[in-house]
C-alpha cells in the first residue's frame, strides 16, 4: 500500500499550490473506465453571463445531485447545477479509503471554533470537520453507510407542526432512492427495487463479524434490519456500494443522466451570493466564480440551495437572509430576519480506544503485509477495502439517559471498526481526526508494533444529543469560512450518555464471543487524565472531551417549521420564509437530528422537495414508489 499512501502525501503538497489543477489532473488520470452504461464523465458547462435557467442547484452533493436528476424528468424545465469541486476518482471508489479523501481538495477543510468541552487535545484544540466539494459531496466522503433512523425521528418533525413529514408520509421517498442488493431484503416493505442508488453490504465478512453478532446475543439484542421495522439491535451495515466501489450520489444520480439537454453541470463553480430583489422580495438567480471569473445567472422560476448546512448557511445570511444584528455587524442589507444558523446539531463519536486480540489475520491492520492480494481482491469488488469506511458492525442501544421512556428509540449508536487508531503507524487516520503525533505516542508507544497491528476499535456514538450550536459568519465573504460553535456536551447529560456507551462497549468485550481471543482494551491513560482513576466515570468524562470528533452529521441550521414558529427559516414545503423563488433542500432543514447516519435522510429530504417543486409548479407526480 505504499504507492497509496505516497500520492496522498503528494496530494496535500499539489493542493497547497494549485488544488484545482491538481484535482482535474489526478481525475482524469485514475477515474475508472465506467462499469456499466449508466457510468460516464459529467460534461462541464460554463454558462454566459445573465443566462437564464428554470432552475439552479447550488451544490451537485447527496441533495443537489438528486433534485437536479428529477427536476431534469421535466423536459421544458432547463436546470444548471452548480458545483464548486470537480470529478471523484480512483481513491474516492474505494470503500475503506474513505477517512484518507479528507486530506485531499475534495474537502471544504471547515474546522470549529475551540470547543471548552470537546476536541480539547486535538491539533488546535479544534475539531476537524470534513465536508465534500466534489460532484457528489459529502457522499464522497462518508463511510457509505446507509441508515435512516427510527420511525419516531420522523413522526417528531411532524408533531412540531411540519406537515407532511411523518414517518409514514416519508417512507415512500427513502424506497424510491433505493435499489436494495441484498436479496433476503427485496421483498421488504422497508426497502425499493430499481431506485438509482444501490445499497449493499460489504462483500468482505470481516473475522470480527461473527464474535461481534455472537456478543449481542449473548446481551439478548437481536440481528436486525437497521433500516427495518425495529432499530435496536446489532447488525452488518448497509452500504451505498455497488459491487464493492462507493456509489456516490453523483455516480447514483448524475451519471446515468449526463446526456440529458435540459440539464447543466458547471464544476469547479463556488457559489458566492444568491441574488435577491430586496423590494419584491423574490430570488432570481446566483452570483458564481468559476476560475477567478465573477458569473451571474438568472432563475426564471426558483433558486434552491443545497449546499448543506454549512454552505447554505452561510449563503443565505451573505445573501441578506439571516439575524437581523448578526447581519448588520458586516453591513449586510437584512432582506429577511430568519435565525439562520441556529439549531446546529451534530453527532459526535468518542473514537480513541483500541482492542488488543491475541491472534494475528482478526483486524485490518494485521493485512498490509498482504496489500498485493488486497490489491487484487478488491479489483474484482472483493475483500477488505469494500469495507465500508473500515466499518464492520453497528449496534443501537438504548441508555438509562436517553430523554424519554421508549425503550426502542436508541440514544447511543456502537461502530466498530475493523482497525483501531492504535494501528495508524503511517498517520494518516491522525491527521484526519487531528490527532497530535505527541498524543498517539503517549498513548500507544507501550504497545508493540505488533500488539499495535492486532487492535480494532468500537466506538460510541451520541445519536440523540441535546446539546445545540451555531453557525455564525466571519465575514460578509463567503470565501472566508464561517465560525462554526459545535457546543458539545454542553447540555452535561449529553456527556454522562456517551460514559454510558463506554460501559456499553466494555459489555461487548466481555462477552464469551470476545474472550475466546483474549480481548482486552489498551489502559494506557490518555494524556491530560492520569489523575483520574482509570476505568472510572471520571476518567472516561475527561478522556471523551479530549478526543471525541464529529460524526460528519452536521444538521438544523436553517430549521423547517410552520409559519408563526420564531425559530424556522424555510416552511414545510421547504421554502424559505418571507422570500419568494428560494428553497433549501439538504440537512439543513432538518428541525431535530435523526438517530441516523444523516445521507439517507437527506437523499429523502431531495425525492421529496423535488415533489414538492413539481407540485407548486402544477407537474403532475408518479407515485409509482
Amino acid at each position: 500500500m505504499r504507492w497509496f499512501f505516497y500520492l496522498v502525501c503528494v496530494s496535500v503538497v499539489n493542493a497547497t499550490f494549485d488544488s484545482r489543477r491538481f484535482l482535474d489532473y489526478w481525475t482524469d488520470l485514475f477515474r475508472p473506465l465506467p462499469r456499466n452504461p449508466r457510468e460516464g464523465f459529467i460534461p462541464d458547462y460554463t454558462p454566459e453571463n445573465q443566462e437564464e435557467f428554470d432552475f439552479i442547484v447550488i451544490g451537485a452533493g447527496s441533495a443537489g445531485a438528486v433534485i437536479a436528476n428529477r427536476l431534469t424528468e421535466v423536459p421544458q424545465w432547463n436546470v444548471l447545477l452548480i458545483e464548486s469541486g470537480g470529478n471523484e476518482n480512483f481513491f474516492s471508489d474505494i470503500p475503506i479509503f474513505a477517512s484518507f479523501l479528507s486530506l485531499t481538495p475534495m474537502n471544504w477543510g471547515y474546522i470549529s471554533m475551540p470547543e471548552p468541552r470537546a476536541c480539547r487535545d486535538l491539533r488546535g484544540k479544534v475539531c476537524f470537520l470534513p465536508r465534500g466539494r466534489v460532484l457528489g459531496g459529502s457522499s464522497v466522503l462518508n463511510f457509505l453507510i446507509y441508515q435512516r433512523g427510527h420511525p419516531e425521528d420522523y413522526n417528531d418533525w411532524a408533531r412540531m407542526g411540519n406537515e407532511g413529514w411523518s414517518y409514514d408520509q416519508i417512507l415512500p421517498y427513502f424506497k424510491k432512492s433505493e435499489n436494495i442488493g441484498i436479496k433476503e431484503l427485496q421483498n421488504s416493505s422497508y426497502h425499493g427495487v430499481g431506485g438509482y442508488l444501490d445499497i449493499q453490504y460489504s462483500p468482505y465478512h470481516s473475522p470480527l463479524e461473527k464474535p461481534f453478532r455472537q456478543a449481542g446475543e449473548e446481551l439478548g439484542y437481536k440481528w436486525r434490519d437497521p433500516n427495518g421495522e425495529k432499530l435496536i439491535g446489532f447488525s452488518k451495515p448497509q452500504a451505498t456500494m455497488r459491487k464493492g466501489r462507493r456509489c456516490s450520489s453523483s455516480k447514483a444520480f448524475l451519471e446515468p443522466i449526463r446526456f440529458r439537454p435540459n440539464l447543466k453541470v458547471t464544476k469547479f463553480s463556488t457559489a458566492s451570493k444568491i441574488l435577491i430583489d430586496p423590494h419584491t422580495k423574490t430570488a432570481y438567480g446566483v452570483e458564481f466564480t468559476k476560475r477567478n471569473k465573477s458569473i451571474q445567472v438568472r432563475a426564471r422560476r426558483e433558486v434552491v440551495s443545497s449546499a448543506g448546512s454549512i454552505g447554505s448557511a452561510q449563503l443565505l445570511m451573505v445573501s441578506g437572509v439571516g439575524p437581523k444584528d448578526h447581519l448588520q455587524e458586516f453591513g449586510i442589507n437584512t432582506i429577511a430576519d430568519l435565525p439562520v444558523g441556529y439549531n446546529l446539531q451534530d453527532h459526535v463519536t468518542f473514537s480513541g480506544n483500541a482492542f488488543i486480540v491475541n491472534q494475528t489475520g482478526m483486524t485490518m491492520n494485521d493485512l498490509s503485509a498482504a496489500s498485493p492480494f488486497v490489491a487484487a481482491a478488491y479489483m474484482s469488488g472483493q475483500g477488505p477495502l469494500t469495507l465500508p469506511g473500515g466499518a464492520a458492525g453497528l449496534a443501537f442501544v438504548h441508555t438509562k439517559f436517553s430523554r424519554d421512556q421508549d425503550l426502542t428509540r436508541p440514544d447511543v449508536e456502537l461502530v466498530m471498526g475493523a482497525g483501531s487508531l492504535a494501528g495508524d503507524a503511517v498517520g494518516i487516520l491522525r491527521s484526519l481526526l487531528g490527532v497530535t503525533d505527541e498524543w498517539y505516542w503517549k498513548t500507544y508507544s507501550s504497545l508493540s508494533f505488533g500488539a499495535r497491528q492486532r487492535t480494532f476499535s468500537i466506538n460510541p456514538v451520541l445519536i440523540r444529543p441535546n446539546s445545540v450550536g451555531r453557525l455564525m459568519l466571519r465575514s460578509p465573504n463567503f470565501a472566508d469560512h464561517p465560525k462554526i460553535h459545535l457546543n458539545y456536551f454542553a447540555d452535561l447529560n449529553d456527556l454522562r450518555t456517551m460514559v454510558a456507551g463506554v460501559r456499553m462497549v466494555e459489555k461487548v468485550i466481555g462477552t464469551k464471543a470476545f474472550q475466546r481471543f483474549g480481548t482486552k482494551l489498551h489502559t494506557t491513560p490518555f494524556p491530560g487524565c492520569e489523575s483520574f482513576v482509570f476505568d472510572s466515570d471520571e476518567y472516561w468524562e475527561c478522556a471523551i472531551m479530549q478526543t471525541s470528533i464529529t460524526l460528519d452529521h452536521q444538521v438544523g441550521t436553517c430549521k423547517m417549521a410552520p409559519e408563526g414558529d420564531p425559530t424556522g427559516v424555510v416552511s414545510p414545503r421547504l421554502q424559505v420564509h418571507g422570500i419568494r423563488g428560494l428553497r433549501v433542500a439538504d440537512a439543513s432543514i432538518m428541525p431535530r437530528i435523526p438517530a441516523a447516519h444523516t445521507h439517507a435522510a437527506v437523499l429523502m429530504i431531495a425525492e421529496k422537495a423535488a415533489d414538492l417543486i413539481k407540485e407548486d409548479w402544477k407537474i403532475p407526480i408518479s407515485k409509482n414508489y
